[in-house]
């Protein structure tokens, strides 16, 4: 099947039906390994204590909410240029599930702030920009709920998406550009990780639990959202039936 295939909803929807089980097994089982290698395998800080356990999820979070927006942005250039009838249902699929990871991010860095740095919050660059992101995700997601109709939705979705995805560079680099008290990069790094093996494993498998986590619920909310066009599409032929009304076929 080739990728443009996908654009059929119809053929999607076969596809993820294939996927989900195997897709959900595997975040099972990377959740049960990580979670293990977290709590048994990865040491104690010699400074934090146990409290720096709070990281094998506050960073695979902050990780995601990036890489939602992400999707977000290119599901919006496939809205405004390559017209795919599908690029806006991702996007809308992925906005309450990158608010989500952006609201684990910003309360476990919270919660791992307070024993580290004495405060919850902070007014810099790296916790300002997150927050912002979390604001940007919200005013997303209350646009389509705005807008009843999908296709003007989502086009005023992408636009707004593109012209806040600049924010995203922000939050990579704000530790390198401004003085801020979140530590540089230390495992994507042209370099290599700097951080110890028995850290960065447990790291590293959290990391892939949380984004297979986000290809699950990603799949499953795009899945409803074609359903839930189906089922608008078929009220509005019912509607306009009783009425004498003709109505424009829905794509497929």
């Amino acid at each position: 099947m080739a990728i443009l295939d996908l654009a059929n909803p119809t053929r999607f929807l076969s596809l993820a039906q294939r996927l989900l089980p195997w897709v959900s097994v595997a975040c099972v089982a990377a959740f049960v390994a990580g979670l293990y290698l977290t709590f048994f395998v990865a040491p104690d800080d010699y400074q934090q204590g146990a409290t720096v356990k709070i990281m094998y999820l506050h960073v695979p979070a902050a990780w995601l909410s990036m890489l939602c927006y992400s999707t977000m942005a290119l599901s919006a250039l496939g809205t405004l240029i390559w017209k795919h009838p599908l690029a806006d249902v991702s996007a809308k699929a992925a906005a309450p599930i990158g608010a989500a990871f952006t609201f684990v991010s910003l309360i476990t860095g919270s919660l791992w702030g307070k024993p580290m740095w004495g405060t919850y919050w902070v007014w810099d660059a790296r916790l300002t920009s997150v927050l912002v992101l979390f604001i940007m995700y919200l005013g997303l997601i209350a646009l389509w709920r705005t807008i009843e109709d999908p296709i003007r939705a989502g086009k005023a979705a992408a636009v707004l998406t593109l012209v806040g995805a600049i924010n995203l560079p922000i939050i990579k680099f704000s530790v390198d550009w401004w003085n801020t008290l979140h530590q540089p990069a230390s495992v994507i790094r042209m370099d290599g990780p700097t951080i110890h093996a028995s850290i960065l494993w447990p790291l590293s498998v959290m990391a892939l639990a949380f984004t297979l986590l986000f290809l699950v619920m990603h799949l499953m909310a795009m899945r409803n959202e074609i359903l839930r066009r189906r089922v608008r599409t078929l009220q509005l032929h019912a509607a306009s039936a009783r009425h004498g009304v003709a109505t424009p076929q829905a794509a497929e």
